[in-house]
């Protein structure tokens, strides 16, 4: 059965979570909870590895399960980071969920805007008007340095306790647990949104959007729509990044950044969430280590793991041992 086919006949009961997804959130926390235990010093960084996955995450929404080319998805990141910072640093509004609220919309809004250009082409052109919007966001933070900071980055970010009881310490116990839920919550709800009937739908556009356009569905509006999710994705990301280290610099809107979560959704597996944890987690330890053993060739070493992973693995880590185990499941 086609990818479009099974959208038309999929049964209410894909809606709902299954064992897989149990197991899925399951894998989360426990992952989490050794991260905690073993570096208990290093929360900063598993923080950050968090922030960069739920981008990940926003980035497999519109490139893995929709086919939408882009090296600009960090606008999306940056917009959440920059509102959640702006609100707190010039307007006092310090509540860490009212800081996350902002960062959605802000990411909500700014994948509106991204989806509504780069959905105008196809192809090549789609690539570099991608990369002509992240110029631009970056550009424009860079100008509107009274509120952003400029060059120097946005500080002033204090966010008071969480739900007025735990304080953001200088360890980042707080910020990680914070981190931890907002990714196991983002986790499950995009499970859903991939396997409702509008997922299906967007998948069937990345295979065959003639067909979906005459069926009666407008592709160019499905998209559009999981732009905005993929950018609310994004936004929370970015807010915890902000939250999390209190200030904001221009590096969130870089290309280097949309770069490198692309470089991260590859290594795990595109059209995967499970995908898109597992090559960011794999991906920042990587280059954590590395650049800390070789300070002046760690790029060639990383290098040299993405060209073994695409030789040897085409579908990603996790999409290679997930094909590896259905395989062996259906041999006789």
């Amino acid at each position: 059965m086609t990818t479009t086919n099974a959208m038309i006949a999929a049964p209410p009961a894909r809606r709902r979570y299954g064992a897989g997804d149990l197991v899925g959130l399951a894998v989360i926390l426990l992952v989490a909870v050794i991260g905690y235990v073993l570096f208990p010093n290093n929360l900063a960084l598993l923080t950050r590895i968090i922030a960069a996955a739920l981008l990940v995450l926003s980035l497999d929404l519109v490139t893995g399960y929709c086919g939408v080319a882009t090296l600009g998805h960090a606008a999306l990141f940056g917009a959440g980071a920059y509102a959640a910072g702006i609100v707190s640093a010039h307007y006092g509004i310090n509540d860490p969920l009212a800081m996350l609220a902002f960062g959605i919309v802000a990411g909500a809004v700014a994948g509106l805007v991204c989806g509504v250009v780069i959905l105008r082409a196809h192809g090549l052109p789609q690539l570099v008007l991608s990369i002509a919007l992240i110029h631009l966001f970056h550009e424009l933070a860079n100008k509107a340095s009274s509120f952003t900071g400029g060059s120097d980055g946005l500080s002033g970010i204090a966010p008071s306790a969480l739900l007025g009881l735990y304080e953001f310490d200088l360890w980042g116990r707080t910020a990680y647990v914070f981190g931890v839920a907002l990714l196991a919550i983002v986790f499950m709800l995009l499970r859903l949104v991939v396997r409702s009937p509008f997922g299906m739908l967007c998948r069937g556009i990345k295979e065959d959007p003639i067909r979906i356009r005459s069926m009666g569905a407008s592709p160019k509006i499905a998209l559009t729509k999981m732009y905005v999710i993929s950018g609310a994705v994004a936004g929370v990301g970015g807010a915890l990044n902000a939250i999390s280290t209190q200030v904001v610099g221009l590096d969130s809107l870089s290309f280097t950044m949309s770069a490198e979560s692309l470089v991260m959704l590859v290594l795990g597996g595109t059209g995967s969430l499970f995908g898109a944890l597992t090559g960011t987690v794999v991906f920042m330890f990587f280059e954590d280590v590395v650049s800390a053993a070789n300070p002046f060739h760690w790029l060639t070493m990383v290098g040299a793991l993405l060209i073994a992973v695409v030789l040897f693995a085409p579908k990603g880590i996790y999409g290679t041992a997930a094909a590896l185990v259905t395989r062996r499941r259906e041999a006789p």
